[in-house]
C-alpha cells in the first residue's frame, strides 16, 4: 500500500469529523425517507466495511457521533423551535436543506452540551462550506453567532430572588 492510503484508513478522531458524519446521515435520512438512526446505522457499517465516501471514525469518535444522533433524537422539538425563533426572514421551507441540518447540529451542541460554543461554530461554518452553497458559511456563521448571543442573554440573566 502508499503511504496515502495507508494515511486514508487510518480512523479519524476529530470531533468536527464526527459532526460531518451525523450531518451526512442527517441528510441521507430526509433524502432516503428513513430515520435518522437507521441512516446513521448504515453509515456506519459501510465506514466499517471499508466504504471510503465515510471517513472512518476512531472509537471516541463514533461515541461521539452516537452521542449527537441520541441528542439530535431527544431534542428535536426543542432544536427547531429555538432555531424559527432564532432565523428571521426564512422558513424551514425556504431554507437549503444542507443548512437546516448544519444548524440543527450545531444548534443542539449550543443547548444541551458543555461545548464552548466557538468550536462548535466554526465546525459548523466548515461543514457549511463543504457542502452547502456559495453563502451557506455566512448565513450559518451569522444565525450561530445570533443564537450564542441569545443563549448567553439568557444565561446570563438576573435570577429572581425568593422569600428565603
Amino acid at each position: 500500500m502508499t503511504r496515502r492510503r495507508d494515511k486514508a484508513a487510518r480512523p479519524v478522531g476529530t470531533r468536527r469529523a464526527a459532526r460531518e458524519f451525523v450531518f451526512r446521515a442527517l441528510f441521507e435520512a430526509q433524502r432516503g425517507d428513513q430515520t435518522l438512526r437507521a441512516a446513521f446505522t448504515r453509515a456506519e457499517g459501510a465506514m466499517r466495511d471499508g466504504d471510503d465516501t465515510f471517513v472512518p471514525l476512531s472509537d471516541d469518535a463514533l461515541v461521539f457521533a452516537n452521542e449527537l444522533v441520541d441528542g439530535l433524537l431527544a431534542h428535536q422539538d426543542e432544536i427547531d423551535g429555538t432555531l424559527k425563533r432564532t432565523i428571521r426572514g426564512w422558513s424551514f421551507e425556504q431554507m437549503a436543506q444542507t443548512d437546516l441540518n448544519i444548524l440543527r447540529l450545531a444548534t443542539l451542541e449550543m443547548m444541551f452540551t458543555p461545548e464552548p460554543h466557538p468550536p462548535v461554530i466554526e465546525s459548523a461554518v466548515r461543514i457549511a462550506r463543504k457542502f452547502g452553497g456559495e453563502d451557506s458559511g455566512k448565513f450559518v456563521n451569522g444565525v450561530l453567532a445570533g443564537l450564542s448571543r441569545a443563549l448567553g442573554t439568557a444565561a446570563a440573566a438576573p435570577v429572581q430572588q425568593g422569600d428565603g
